[in-house]
């Protein structure tokens, strides 16, 4: 690595800044300003590196808490595979033999009707379904329900407006029954929000390519099915030199927060700086650097900044430094949720727990969105005999419920658990966690605003985005924006510190 430390005041009186190598400060230590660390510290040429991260630890929303026997994620408790960046960054930082699939028996999921859990028909991929014997026996639809989905296979391709809300999708597609059973609990709870109001094209552009290029969704579904089973398709755990094959979903056995740490420990000793919050990002007094103002420390001065928080965390710190950008930011809605994670002896439920877990449909009319199978879904998260199930509750369409105390949010879904899965007696174990604000909401015109954010940006060389606020919420998704940041304030410096002054030059934000 070439990045290193550049000491506790970076800009202290007699320092040469003109002679120094151009320094790049990262704003934020999730797994996005991680990643995008990572990729500065490894630079090809001598770059100084901060990160200034205003909490007590690295990895943001990703956190792994032990008690008890017990291993809770507090955060997100995998990744897709079908996504490389995660995988890539495991393997660079030799944690891929610690990576886990989805337990053998663990892959079928439910969802709530009338009470009860009915499985989701095998092949059932989001809004559709891939074959066609268990979509027909399953009784989560009705017989007018399933003759209105199988009306997409001749329906033409439908001419939405520029964008399109999930909600209109498969309603159009596939009729409300499908919607309402399946596609709003599914979505809705991948992103806490409402399934009526996200954006097709900034949520699930596959499907809207799907449509373009089928007509029919169900035929262009069962097409790719068909072609991702093909030998040698699936996906391998890179660096294990077993050849094993991870599904869908990938886990560390340590627990999420590994991924984090592992990055953190990687970057140059004394780059990392925790319980640092920053205030403001301005324009330095040369008119092409910046000042990143501490909030009780000296400001430094950088070539580049990256800066990784959520949106209206970001809205703050530019704001001024350019009204319009942060405008746009503010105005990237979040949701906040909290979860109850609670722990039973096996023979206490009476639920066999043969899936991933479940799914609530809102018109089902219960409190709770989801339930995660944990222990079943990945080895080592409960004693033996013991199981672990992780609860979601608020989001976009229950916000209030995420600021109910510990007591209320356990009582709520311990009779959850008694009605939906026979749960006996009181759990054993109780965790409550609440993420606040930590969901981006890509509703209809999402993609417009990111547009907006980007022309804004243009005006500002070597100030760049990163997370999950933008382009993707996954881990891989955030991975990919942290390293794409990293490399867009690289070339910025690298143009700058070339000598070129008409490179150098600031370009104005329209407007």
């Amino acid at each position: 690595m070439t990045a290193g430390s550049i000491g506790d005041h970076p800009d202290a009186p007699g320092v040469d800044t003109a002679s120094r190598p151009p320094r790049v400060v990262v704003v934020g230590a999730g797994i996005a300003g991680l990643a995008a660390a990572l990729r500065i510290a490894e630079a090809a040429r001598p770059v100084e590196l901060v990160i200034c991260e205003a909490g007590s630890r690295a990895g943001g929303v990703i956190a792994t808490e032990r008690d008890g026997g017990y291993l809770v994620e507090a955060g997100p408790d995998s990744f897709l595979t079908e996504k490389p960046e995660a995988l890539r960054l495991c393997e660079r930082l030799g944690l891929a033999a610690g990576l886990i699939g989805v337990q053998t028996g663990a892959t079928r999921a439910y969802v709530v009707r009338r009470g009860r859990l009915v499985p989701i028909p095998d092949g059932f991929r989001l809004v559709a379904p891939t074959r066609l014997l268990p979509w027909l026996r399953s009784p989560l639809f009705s017989w007018p329900g399933k003759a209105r989905m199988a009306m997409d296979l001749v329906l033409p391709r439908g001419r939405p407006a520029a964008d399109e809300t999930i909600g209109s999708f498969v309603t159009r597609r596939f009729g409300r029954e499908a919607f309402e059973r399946v596609a709003q609990p599914m979505i809705g709870t991948i992103y806490t929000g409402d399934a009526a109001a996200l954006s097709l094209e900034a949520t699930m552009p596959r499907l809207a390519d799907v449509e373009r290029r089928y007509g029919s969704v169900i035929r262009g579904l069962v097409l790719a099915h068909a072609a991702a089973r093909r030998p040698g398709r699936g996906t391998v755990a890179p660096g294990t030199g077993s050849g094993r094959r991870l599904g869908i979903f990938a886990a560390l056995a340590d627990g999420m927060q590994a991924l984090p740490d592992a990055a953190a420990a990687r970057l140059p000793a004394g780059t990392l700086r925790l319980r640092t919050p920053v205030g403001a990002v301005a324009r330095a007094a040369d008119g092409v650097r910046y000042t990143v103002a501490l909030e009780g420390g000296p400001p430094i001065e950088a070539d580049a900044v990256v800066i990784a928080v959520n949106a209206p965390a970001a809205a703050r710190l530019v704001a001024g430094l350019d009204g319009a950008l942060a405008s746009h930011l503010g105005a990237v809605a979040y949701a906040s949720s909290a979860s109850v994670t609670l722990a039973y002896r096996r023979d206490e439920i009476r639920h066999p727990l043969d899936g991933l877990g479940f799914v609530v449909p809102q018109a089902e009319r219960r409190p709770i969105l989801a339930a995660s199978f944990a222990s079943v879904k990945f080895p080592g998260r409960a004693p033996a005999g013991r199981v672990l199930i992780r609860v979601f509750l608020g989001g976009a369409l229950a916000p209030e419920m995420a600021g109910w105390d510990d007591d209320r949010l356990a009582a709520v879904v311990r009779g959850e658990m008694e009605a939906l899965l026979g749960a006996a007696g009181a759990p054993h174990f109780v965790r409550v966690l609440r993420h606040r604000d930590t969901m981006p909401q890509y509703v209809v015109g999402h993609l417009a605003r990111v547009a907006e954010i980007d022309e804004r940006l243009a005006g500002h060389p070597g100030l760049t985005l990163a997370g999950a606020a933008y382009r993707g919420i996954g881990i891989p998704d955030c991975i990919r924006s942290g390293e794409a940041a990293a490399d867009r304030a690289l070339e910025a410096v690298s143009a700058w510190t070339g000598g070129d002054p008409a490179r150098r030059a600031v370009r104005r934000p329209p407007g």
